[in-house]
């Protein structure tokens, strides 16, 4: 059976679609007692987990031998995900990682989070495969002033980004969890092309016709206007970081790996905005 943490969230809950989809025996877990409630009142497998409190482990894990594993970016990330990793060690669970783009050479605050947990894996003796997928489309969701100014504001970057739609990342993961093959392997996951803000502009501009502009404010301003927005420090910065890594490339890379473990192409930019046109309209 297979263990799917991060249930709640977008990775973790298309994940769950797709492995009841192809019949795989999952439970799904939550930190929130109430959404496993429901699950499990739906006829589904659900449990509650808090990796922060060490009782919950044990019954998470009872009856599994997979464990996909992601936990909340945050502070407390690392941590969190180290605990699995000896929990899923001393149940001797495989385990797939779902990490970050590039995150071996640390080049940000969210990849220095998901690297100790890389190389506690690679050491632990355990079968395992890790996923480094590149920024996602779902980011640009959250540009409500697509719709009502015609434009989307990011930290300014200017080489381009193979940004990579969560349901491409959910489809390989059920892919290697319900496959061989995959042990010790380390998959980069892109779009099918890459891409600058300004041209990501012009695919929202043709697709909804109307124009739509990229508004790239220095740092300091791109920090005050998600803090104004009320995300938290921790994440406003990191993404400041991650636009300063990138900035000038590196998040360009685009890689077949989609395609070449699903059989299916995965989802351009365009085709990403039709399929959300109403959040954009």
């Amino acid at each position: 059976m297979i263990l799917v943490t991060g249930a709640g969230g977008n990775v973790g809950g298309a994940l769950l679609g797709h492995l009841r989809g192809a019949g795989a025996a999952v439970r799904a877990a939550y930190r929130d007692p109430r959404r496993t409630e429901r699950v499990i009142g739906a006829g589904g497998q659900a449990v509650t987990l808090d990796l922060a409190d060490p009782d919950t482990l044990g019954p998470a894990l009872d009856g599994i031998d997979t464990v996909f594993l992601l936990a909340p970016t945050g502070p407390a990330q690392t941590t969190l995900e180290l605990t699995m990793v000896e929990a899923a060690r001393a149940a001797g669970a495989r385990v797939v990682k779902l990490s970050v783009w590039r995150a071996d050479e640390q080049l940000t605050p969210i990849a220095r989070l998901h690297r100790p947990v890389e190389e506690a894996l690679f050491a632990s003796g355990l079968p395992w495969t890790v996923l480094r997928p590149n920024f996602y489309l779902q980011n640009f969701l959250r540009q409500s002033s697509v719709r009502e100014a015609g434009q989307f504001t990011l930290p300014l970057v200017t080489a381009p980004i193979s940004f990579i739609d969560v349901d491409d990342v959910a489809r390989v993961a059920a892919r290697v969890l319900t496959t061989d093959g995959h042990e010790g392997r380390v998959y980069d996951l892109t779009g099918p092309r890459a891409l600058t803000y300004a041209e990501a502009a012009e695919q929202f501009s043709e697709v909804l016709g109307r124009p739509v502009r990229y508004v790239g404010p220095a740092d300091d301003e791109a920090r005050a206007m998600m803090l104004g927005r009320g995300m938290p420090r921790f994440q406003a910065d990191a993404l400041i970081e991650v636009a300063r890594a990138y900035r000038d490339g590196g998040a360009d890379t685009v890689t077949s790996t989609v395609a070449d473990l699903t059989g299916r192409a995965p989802l351009g930019f365009a085709d990403f905005v039709r399929q959300n046109r109403h959040v954009f309209e």
